[in-house]
């Protein structure tokens, strides 16, 4: 197996592991993120473009999960609409 192929079997081993995981801590929703990134940029360097580009939206949906989960800030959320 040639480096490259590792690098992106490691990145979506990853990705599987922590988005299964993701209920158990936030962290797991960020490492998610991140390993979205490093599939991106495997798809990238494999000349996958359009896998390249639909990680790379992936992992910035993943951080937006992180950080509403992480502030309390989704205005979609009950707790946070105002009661009318």
């Amino acid at each position: 197996m040639d480096p490259l192929s590792l690098f992106g079997l490691l990145a979506v081993t990853a990705m599987v592991a922590c988005y299964a995981l993701e209920r158990r801590s936030p962290w797991f929703i960020l490492g998610f993120a991140g390993s979205c990134l490093l599939a991106s940029i495997y798809g990238f360097l494999q000349g996958a473009w359009p896998f390249g580009a639909v990680e790379a939206i992936w992992s910035l949906i993943a951080l937006r999960r992180w950080w509403v989960h992480r502030h309390g800030d989704d205005p979609g959320t009950p707790e946070n609409q105002a009661s009318g």
